[in-house]
């Protein structure tokens, strides 16, 4: 139980921080995906990121998913884990596993 509160904390956190840097409107799915990202990056990577300035000048521009795309490193090094994370989050940005 401790461990579901914790996270809930955590999630409530970085919805908090995304929710306040984001003034277009988006669905839940873009929403949450963001939430994803973020959690991974950190709230000021978003907060510099051009994934963030498409998002709030249009959160149905295509190019977004070249975004994410774009954090896919680490220590300068591209892992695949990041790769298949960040694909994940851009399909789910845009529907394609929005439940």
């Amino acid at each position: 139980i401790l461990a579901w509160l914790e996270f809930r904390r955590v999630l409530f956190r970085f919805s908090s921080k995304v929710s306040g840097t984001i003034t277009s409107k988006v669905n839940q799915c873009q929403f949450d995906a963001l939430v994803s990202f973020t959690y991974n990056v950190g709230i000021a990577n978003l907060k510099k990121s051009t994934l963030l300035r498409k998002v709030n000048m249009n959160p149905n521009d295509e190019t977004i998913r070249d975004e994410f795309m774009k954090w896919t490193k680490a220590g300068g090094k591209v892992y695949n884990g990041l790769v298949k994370r960040r694909k994940d989050e851009a399909d789910y940005y845009f529907g394609k596993t929005c439940q």
